[in-house]
């Protein structure tokens, strides 16, 4: 608006100039606007520095931007990254009505690649939050808590459906009797496909996977085709352009929680709606709201449940949004430093195959939740995708989808 204004200024002067006819002559005149056209450029140069000192402000200082290629590159222990293009058989899985569990999508996969794959793993818990941007458009930030495990970051290019950018736990896929590390980059890239955990698409729609504690999982059963956690998360990925189209697609389906670990997903998108999708009794309900963390949200009998821990986070990310109002990108990224794991002074344990409340007794089964394994903020206004690891928040990754 500035640079329009000092533009319209000038083309003002000059006609002043001829309309007066009187006063100054054309070295006069010539010399006004010539001071006029430095003055213009000075202003413009030091808004164009400000522009670039208020991003630097908005952004890690020590972003390193990379892009995926077909080969799995390693970034640092623990999270790689690769780039799938092409049809990777979702529409065909979708058509032939889906899976029902694990070890159906496995089956799938199997066909697909003549492997025997097999899934498994524990139940995870995260926090997110969904805040406007200083800087235009939404943020959308989340933490993917877990014990130690190697994240695979995969760009997906397909044929028929969004880009998108999405997040693998790469020690929930396993081969049967063959280790992932061994398959080759193109296959391990084609397998986590069917795993994600959370991702942005092209359109700026974001989802996560959030765990919550309780013994009952989710198992709807109609006439619809069937859907496991991770594939949800695909479809809604390659389809959905906004909550509303997400909600719609969900809705068409029967969801099996993967690991028969109760969930709920966290829907966001580039508009600022975000929601929860939780199912109680197999019923799915919507709640619209900018935080989840690891608790039911609906209202009903089931409101509250889940972990103490997980109130708290859903209390710090609730009071840090009332009082900011609008984000930067760094101020996201803040957020999900003051709730990962390390400000909690003890380590969640989970059982794998039921539910305990802190401070019991310890078993073999349980699996200790150690660390923030991957803080990601979303920018659905760019399509950008700003990863930290470890709760390493001074080294960031920024992928684009596009």
């Amino acid at each position: 608006m500035k640079k329009r204004f000092y533009i319209g200024l000038l083309l003002a002067l000059g006609i002043l100039g001829l309309l007066s006819g009187c006063g100054r002559d054309s070295r006069d005149q010539t010399e006004i606007n010539s001071r006029s056209e430095e003055e213009l450029k000075s202003r413009t140069a030091e808004e164009t520095t400000m522009e670039e000192e208020n991003e630097k402000e908005s952004r890690d200082k020590n972003a390193v931007r990379v892009t995926p290629t077909s080969e799995i590159t390693e970034l640092e222990t623990g999270l790689s990254m690769v780039r799938y293009e092409g049809e990777y058989g979702f529409d065909t899985f979708l058509e032939q009505g889906g899976a029902a569990s694990d070890a159906d999508v496995a089956a799938y996969i199997t066909s697909l690649l003549a492997q025997e794959i097999q899934m498994e793993g524990t139940p995870f818990g995260c926090s997110t939050l969904s805040v406007e941007n200083q800087d235009g458009g939404y943020l959308f930030g989340r933490n993917f808590d877990w014990n130690t495990c190697n994240g695979l970051i995969v760009s997906a290019r397909p044929e028929k459906g969004y880009f998108s950018v999405s997040t693998v736990n790469m020690d929930f896929i396993r081969a049967g009797g063959l280790d992932m590390s061994q398959l080759p980059d193109s296959m391990q890239a084609f397998v986590s496909l069917y795993a994600p955990l959370d991702g942005m698409n092209e359109k700026g729609l974001a989802v996560s996977v959030n765990m919550i504690q309780d013994s009952v999982s989710i198992h709807q059963d109609t006439a619809k085709p069937d859907l496991t956690t991770t594939t949800a998360v695909r479809l809604l990925l390659d389809k959905a352009a906004d909550v509303e189209e997400a909600l719609e697609l969900l809705q068409q389906y029967d969801f099996h929680s993967s690991m028969e670990m109760m969930v709920h997903l966290v829907l966001a998108d580039a508009d600022g709606r975000s929601v929860a999708v939780e199912y109680v009794d197999n019923e799915m309900i919507v709640t619209e709201t900018p935080v989840v963390t690891n608790f039911y949200l609906a209202d009903g009998e089931k409101k509250g449940i889940g972990t103490a821990q997980s109130h708290t986070r859903y209390e710090i990310l609730t009071q840090t949004l009332e009082e900011r109002g609008a984000m930067t990108e760094t101020e996201v990224r803040d957020a999900l430093d003051s709730v990962s794991k390390d400000n909690f002074g003890e380590f969640e344990r989970i059982p794998q195959g039921g539910v305990r409340s802190r401070g019991s007794s310890e078993t073999d089964s349980e699996c200790p939740i150690e660390t923030t394994e991957w803080s990601i903020v979303m920018n659905q206004e760019t399509k950008e995708l700003i990863y930290y690891h470890r709760e390493d928040y001074k080294t960031a990754y920024v992928i684009s989808v596009e």
